[in-house]
């Protein structure tokens, strides 16, 4: 079995090809970032999201020490993506890990409105067969909204143009992370 973060690594790499656009949504310690900058190669591209100066300012030391120049970090709420994409972008895919940055102040977290806006703006810009991933952490104070609001969201997409999956634990204790994956089936 792979770990929740494995996973979502995993999802990626069926998902992205070098030359592709990727997203990470909340860049936090830029962990993703860096594997979604590997993914896309050195002809494909990251656009690195998070609404703390520490998350880029942390995110960007990690990608300079690997020598990883195809990410633009954005101090931006990832529900201002579209604003940073091209009308006629495509996105190979895309990640979220949702809740707070670790080892930060737990009172910044993510928020379903705008991760809902994000997951928009993403699902129509994804190519056929892309993927989204987003890592739920909800144990924390707010987490039980947002995920409340996630699972309505994604409950609804239309099966005809997306599969939806849900990855998790149940045999854990303190709401264990879980993974939602979206695949774009069919261009809506």
């Amino acid at each position: 079995m792979q770990g929740i973060i494995e996973y979502s690594h995993h999802l990626m790499k069926k998902s992205l090809s070098p030359g592709d656009l990727a997203i990470d949504a909340t860049c936090g310690n830029g962990n993703d970032t860096l594997v979604l900058s590997k993914l896309v190669g050195e002809k494909g591209a990251v656009l690195a999201f998070d609404i703390q100066p520490q998350a880029i300012k942390t995110t960007k030391e990690r990608l300079a020490q690997k020598n990883r120049e195809n990410v633009s970090l954005l101090l931006d709420s990832h529900a201002n993506l579209k604003e940073h994409l091209d009308e006629d972008a495509s996105i190979g895919g895309a990640i979220f890990n949702l809740g707070y940055l670790p080892r930060s102040d737990k009172t910044i977290i993510t928020r379903g409105e705008t991760t809902i806006e994000a997951l928009q703006t993403i699902l129509e810009h994804l190519k056929v067969r892309g993927i989204v991933a987003l890592v739920v952490y909800h144990g924390h104070e707010g987490g039980q909204s947002e995920k409340e609001q996630l699972l309505q969201f994604v409950e609804h997409l239309d099966q005809k143009h997306f599969e939806v999956l849900r990855y998790e634990y149940i045999n854990q204790k303190n709401n264990p992370p879980f993974v939602i994956s979206i695949r774009k089936i069919k261009h809506q």
